[in-house]
């Protein structure tokens, strides 16, 4: 059989330009039409050659070939069609555990596209049915982030400009997460975090404005001033989402915290319960920075973004928001600055 053959001696150069594929990523694609160009390496002059267009039909013996010469490691997608790559496995999220050749900054293209992606289509039916295909993907995202908490970077380069439900809730767990990622950062190391509280605190870190999904959209997005009875039913947005979590099973603690007092501030002086210092818990003092944070930094019909420097710098000087976490928001941001 040609898979038995010995693997070709690829260049190492060649993964500036194009990743290989194996047999996960072949079996994802349409059998007889595979969705992107794809090109085989050509031993005898050692270069890359065409193997078929994106879109064109396989013939039986080209389906063949193709699945022999991936195992051979002779295959391979040209980097120039990421775009393409990244949305086929956004579709099919697990994918990227097991594409070795992926860069971690493209990886974080996929992660971003198919958790936004996720979050609308739940946002628009907060079902049981819906949600187990987000939390699904969410477990993706967990698995690849807590064998090393530092890839949280790459995803927080990434965060959607300009606001709408989803993108908020994706650019603050994302945030939440990496001001997480350098506040316990040593207990990651150490082994110290489990895993389903990591896996929960995410869920809780997505879904915190759950309960926004019941705020009618004309509410949510009005370009003027909230009426009394608008702001009222935009503030019942917390207790909305905790009643929805029974109905989802998902009475967690982490993602209870998250959706009860992301509006709650230190000083006594949010929403709903007026809780104030150790009666707000770490979880709900994180997703409160990052909500907040996020919600500065994104373009809304009401507002421009602010800068986020800007924004970290106003919640640092903010007694209503946990110091320690502030001051690595801050310490996140100028680390970001500096790698970019």
């Amino acid at each position: 059989m040609a898979g038995d053959k010995k693997k070709a001696d690829i260049p190492d150069a060649l993964d500036e330009e194009y990743y290989q594929i194996n047999l996960d990523i072949l079996e994802s694609f349409s059998k007889y039409r595979p969705p992107l160009n794809l090109f085989r390496f050509q031993e005898d002059v050692a270069r890359i050659v065409p193997f078929c267009r994106g879109g064109d039909r396989l013939s039986n013996e080209q389906v063949e070939a193709l699945a022999q010469q991936v195992e051979q490691g002779l295959i391979f997608v040209s980097r120039e069609d990421h775009p393409i790559y990244v949305k086929h496995i956004s579709y099919q999220l697990d994918l990227v555990l097991v594409d070795k050749n992926l860069h971690e900054t493209e990886i974080a293209d996929i992660f971003t596209q198919a958790l936004t992606r996720r979050l609308g289509e739940f946002y628009e039916q907060p079902v049981p049915m819906v949600l187990a295909k987000l939390w699904t993907d969410v477990l993706v995202l967990t698995e690849y982030l807590y064998h090393d908490i530092h890839r949280i970077r790459a995803l927080a380069r990434r965060l959607h400009p300009v606001h709408s439900l989803e993108n908020h809730s994706f650019n603050s767990a994302i945030m939440g997460l990496a001001i997480h990622a350098k506040t316990k950062a040593a207990h990651y190391e150490a082994g110290d975090i489990k895993r389903k509280v990591f896996d929960h605190l995410t869920v809780g870190l997505f879904l915190h404005d759950l309960g926004m999904s019941k705020v009618p959209a004309f509410i949510r997005e009005k370009d003027k001033p909230l009426t009394p009875d608008e702001r009222a039913k935009l503030q019942r947005h917390t207790q909305t989402g905790y009643e929805m979590l029974s109905k989802l099973d998902l009475r967690f603690p982490e993602v209870e915290e998250c959706v009860t007092d992301h509006h709650e501030r230190l000083t006594g002086a949010g929403y709903p319960q007026k809780k104030q210092g150790v009666a707000l818990g770490d979880m709900g003092r994180l997703c409160a920075l990052a909500d907040s944070f996020c919600a500065m930094t994104s373009k809304r019909v009401y507002a421009e973004a602010q800068e986020p420097m800007k924004a970290a710098a106003i919640l640092v000087q903010d007694p209503g928001y946990d110091a320690e976490l502030s001051r690595n928001l801050q310490a996140l941001l100028v680390a970001y600055g500096k790698h970019k």
